[in-house]
């Protein structure tokens, strides 16, 4: 703790203990939001998560025109970007989410109410993202960056709105209800979502929770000379340094993506106990835990490329109104809408000539 304020520290771990009973309690997921609506055609998930989106929009930016939060020092509003990277990252990640059966935030809450396939698809999430961040898939990512990097005139929707010709402070309210006014019609119009407290809970105290993430790195962790990187919850990078933090703690300190992502686990596991929902699992078959690893892998790959995950993008870089993460979102939904409209039949047909070997035999 010698190099970050304690009270991140602390208050990190509180936001992912939070996160992480919210999580198991309501089932907060982008991927299990999109099967119940396109395919079970239940939208109360769906529309909670959008409630979430609102409330962290709304918060995020009050705190940002409040002077509390200096949102362009974050990796979501960096000058240059390239929307094809963050676009085939946004599409891995989504189809990766099908074949692991939850996203990464997912896998976490799931580690702490006992399923240990989550541990798997954990540990390969992070070799996969540290590989497309700094080893084998680093050159290949970097020259695709390079490739197709752009410096355009504005990075955000506000940004975008005062180029056209308004003010700042007339630029980010549009923005703000431009995107959230929407958002909250369509979550809080549905009769069902009204109905379910639960749900309308999990949107807005998440929701909340990205704030207040924002809030703990960016004025709580002020400081001039040994400043904290501004971020809020996300869960690509902050899963691989977990892992290096358990195998090297001597040589390493802790940070806010640390203990947040400790902290969910420890809140998940609390709230699994306390409700008796713990419950040891694992995988079915062979083709089941190849069918993890390998969205587990699309999942580290692409989340690194898109420089989040469907938290991270969906709700943290949403709330900055960056157009890289609506461009990172547009396509993880289209990942999932692959994955669970069209999958690609890889999976089947290995089993259909595992099966035809055991015949032959």
């Amino acid at each position: 703790m010698n190099e970050i304020p304690a009270i991140v520290i602390y208050a990190g771990l509180l936001i992912g203990v939070g996160f992480g009973v919210v999580g198991l309690m309501s089932g907060f997921c982008l991927l299990s939001s999109l099967r119940d609506w396109w395919i079970e055609r239940d939208g109360r998930k769906i529309r909670s998560f959008a409630l979430a989106v609102a409330v962290a929009i709304i918060a995020t930016q009050a705190m940002s025109a409040g002077g509390f939060v200096e949102l362009g020092r974050s990796i979501y509003l960096q000058p240059s970007f390239s929307p094809a990277l963050i676009a085939f990252g946004g599409l891995m990640f989504g189809y990766g989410m099908v074949l692991a059966n939850g996203c990464v935030s997912r896998a976490i809450v799931l580690l702490g109410r006992g399923n240990l396939r989550s541990l798997l698809v954990l540990m390969t999430i992070a070799i996969a993202a540290e590989a497309t961040l700094k080893g084998l898939i680093a050159p290949a990512r970097i020259a695709f960056l390079n490739l197709s990097m752009l410096t355009p005139p504005a990075v955000s929707l506000p940004a975008l709105l005062s180029n056209a010709g308004l003010d700042n402070g007339w630029s980010r309210l549009l923005a703000v209800a431009g995107v959230s006014g929407p958002l909250l019609i369509f979550a809080l119009s549905h009769p069902r979502l009204s109905r379910s407290w639960g749900q309308l809970a999990a949107g807005v105290g998440i929701g909340v929770l990205i704030s207040v993430g924002w809030f703990t790195t960016g004025y709580l962790g002020a400081d001039d000379f040994n400043p904290v990187p501004i971020t809020s919850l996300t869960f690509i990078a902050p899963v691989a340094d977990t892992f290096q933090y358990i195998m090297l703690s001597t040589g390493l300190t802790l940070n806010f993506g640390v203990v947040l992502t400790i902290g969910v686990f420890a809140g998940s596991l609390f709230a699994s106990i306390v409700t008796g929902r713990f419950q040891l699992e694992g995988f079915s078959s062979a083709h089941h835990m190849l069918r993890s690893i390998t969205g587990a892998s699309l999942m580290g790959c692409g989340g690194a490329m898109a420089y989040g995950c469907s938290i991270g993008q969906g709700l943290t870089g949403l709330s900055t109104l960056a157009l890289p993460s609506f461009i990172a979102v547009i396509g993880m939904i289209g990942g999932a809408w692959i994955g669970l409209r069209a999958p690609i039949q890889i999976f089947s047909s290995w089993q259909s000539i595992r099966a035809a070997a055991s015949a032959g035999r």
